[in-house]
């Protein structure tokens, strides 16, 4: 019985707040699992278990499978798209209303995302996971193609901003495939990409990454504004300190956010540290 089917057994309504856009094709789910890099001894979290097509497809590699969903109204689909299939815990509640701690308590320890994210929430979840205490080793995640293009652009490109930065921060981003509309049912707006997002707990040792994370936020606040102007109204410093920081790290006055490579933000971050 395929999806449509069973979900049109079940009476299930759409709904478009939740950003319910369904993968059906099992050659693209089998190939966003072969991008995520999961093997048989992993646990992976996947938030938005929609009908259950990518969770039976993650299950079939993984070790065991969180799956996060918030609509309810999935339960007696999922009952039929899951049955048979002993390694899946489905989890109704919105991990983005978690803690790390609550998340941790459920999926235990080390684990990699694996998720078809619904849109609303992209840039949200993402930096979650990315600035997480939790021990993630991945996140692959479909995705709309132009958040796709914001997290891999080059500093100083239109696409590039403060998820760039921060992604850049913790860790490695790379699109591995980009993916039609048309390949969701129901069939949204936009195309998509998948992304893998690679955490790496030890780049850039000894940064106070917390503090260079402010920055980075400070840098993009008003994106019009020179960055010299986003420090003074971010960390309420006069324009001479502003300045001086600049000067310190070789910057123009009139330099702005998007123009700033991450090793650039992490020595302004430490520059700004000594003198606040």
């Amino acid at each position: 019985m395929n999806v449509r089917e069973v979900l049109k057994l079940n009476n299930f309504r759409f709904n478009k707040n939740l950003g319910q856009n369904f993968l059906t094709d099992l050659n693209l789910l089998q190939a966003i699992v072969a991008d995520s890099g999961i093997g048989p001894d992993d646990t992976v979290v996947e938030v938005g278990t929609g009908a259950g097509t990518l969770t039976a497809a993650i299950a079939a590699k993984a070790k065991k499978v969180i799956s996060f969903e918030v609509d309810k109204n999935l339960a007696p689909v999922l009952e039929t798209t899951l049955a048979g299939i002993d390694n899946v815990t489905v989890v109704f509640k919105d991990i983005l209303k978690m803690s790390d701690c609550d998340i941790e308590k459920i999926c235990g320890g080390r684990f990699k995302v694996v998720a078809n994210i619904p849109y609303y929430i992209t840039t949200t979840l993402i930096m979650k996971f990315v600035e997480s205490s939790l021990d993630i080793g991945s996140v692959t995640v479909m995705i709309q193609k132009e958040v796709a293009n914001r997290l891999t652009a080059d500093h100083n490109t239109g696409d590039y901003g403060a998820i760039t930065m921060s992604v850049n921060l913790r860790g490695k981003a790379s699109v591995t495939r980009t993916v039609s509309r048309n390949m969701f049912y129901p069939v949204p707006n936009v195309d998509s990409a998948v992304v893998h997002i690679e955490i790496l707990p030890d780049k850039f040792p000894g940064v106070d990454k917390e503090f260079t994370a402010k920055v980075i936020r400070s840098c993009f606040n008003m994106r019009r504004k020179t960055l010299q102007n986003n420090l003074i109204s971010s960390f309420g410093i006069t324009k001479e300190r502003a300045a001086e920081v600049l000067r310190i790290c070789g910057f123009s006055p009139m330099i702005r956010g998007e123009a700033l490579s991450v090793e650039d933000v992490i020595r302004l971050a430490e520059e700004l540290k000594k003198l606040i």
